[in-house]
């Protein structure tokens, strides 16, 4: 394409040469510039007219504030409704959890005033409004209060469920001898040596040679040694003043000092020291008095103990501790009883 442009003072026309590509930049260039142009016109008309209040563009920014501030205010009216819906579902679950933290607590032995019940509330429902951005913050916070106290108690609530745990596990309730009948039993018996009236301080389970003797608690092996009555004898301290022994063994697998749980296999079966037959004398002593094993066997562990440091037993009106460990010696073996 040619532009020829003539003027008086030119000799002669000047052409010049316009190309598509050079057409299209002065189109976009010219566009461009006009498009700022009416921009900036736009900005400075409803600019001046926003400040010197002109009826017509203050009616028509009045329309568009209000439009996109209702739009903003219905959006976070949803929101708000959603965050307090879930906020109520949180304390609704919180609420569980304090009836649960309640039970735990009184199973855990603990009078936790942190996990009362609330006073109920109710009534009729008159009118009712949305939640403001403070009020909702306020409940978070509470809420968040509440979550970190709870978590605070069920620490507490744990270390003392599994304190009561490792206690339970250090009272002997378990059989020493699976699958075998008791031969004699606590109380006053015929001594088979002597044939007079005598306290057996113990439990004789009938069982073979070589049985398995197994720890009724774990505790930690407080003697381990040949005694002149109880032959090849073990005994486990429980904490607490509670001793089991265990005597006539044939075989010892532990040592004083060991740790040992409950169940544990520390003997076998024997019929060594003063004895009259393969068996298990099986003694539990509470601050060094012999009590009924089978107290313990039969009741469980809390009960047992409770009755024997706190209440009246035979063996506080009949017996005194065993005679104290003497120097190891050879008893020839007959064959039922035992000491």
């Amino acid at each position: 394409m040619q532009l020829i442009i003539t003027d008086a003072g030119f000799m002669r026309p000047r052409t010049v040469q316009l190309s598509l590509g050079r057409m299209l930049i002065i189109s976009l260039g010219a566009s461009f510039v006009l498009m700022i142009t009416a921009a900036g016109l736009y900005h400075l008309v409803f600019l001046k007219g926003a400040r010197e209040g002109w009826p017509v563009v203050g009616a028509f920014l009045r329309f568009v504030v209000k439009d996109e501030f209702e739009q903003r205010d219905r959006y976070l009216r949803e929101n708000l409704n959603v965050m307090a819906k879930r906020l109520g579902e949180m304390q609704a679950k919180l609420a569980q959890l304090d009836s649960l933290g309640e039970r735990v607590s009184g199973l855990a032995g603990l009078n936790v005033s942190e996990f009362k019940a609330k006073a109920g509330q109710g009534g009729l429902l008159v009118g009712s409004k949305d939640l403001t951005m403070e009020e909702l913050q306020r409940a978070l916070a509470e809420t968040d209060g509440l979550t970190s106290k709870r978590t605070e108690w069920f620490t507490v609530l744990e270390s003392n469920l599994f304190e009561q745990k490792i206690h339970d596990l250090m009272i002997p309730t378990a059989t020493p001898v699976l699958h075998s009948a008791i031969g004699s039993s606590f109380g006053w018996r015929i001594d088979p040596f002597t044939g007079t009236s005598a306290l057996h301080t113990g439990l004789d389970f009938m069982a073979e040679t070589g049985e398995p003797i197994l720890a009724a608690a774990g505790g930690v092996v407080a003697t381990q040694e040949v005694h002149p009555a109880y032959g090849n004898m073990v005994e486990v301290d429980h904490g607490n003043g509670v001793i089991t022994r265990y005597a006539h063994a044939s075989a010892v697998y532990v040592r004083k000092g060991d740790l040992i749980k409950r169940g544990q296999r520390i003997a076998d079966v024997g019929s060594t020291g003063r004895s009259t037959g393969a068996h298990l004398h099986f003694e539990v002593l509470v601050q060094g008095i012999p009590q009924d094993p089978q107290k313990f066997l039969n009741a469980g562990g809390q009960n047992a103990l409770a009755q024997a440091k706190f209440g009246r037993t035979e063996s506080q009106a009949l017996a005194r501790r065993p005679p104290p460990l003497r120097t190891p010696r050879r008893f020839e073996n007959r064959s039922v009883w035992g000491g």
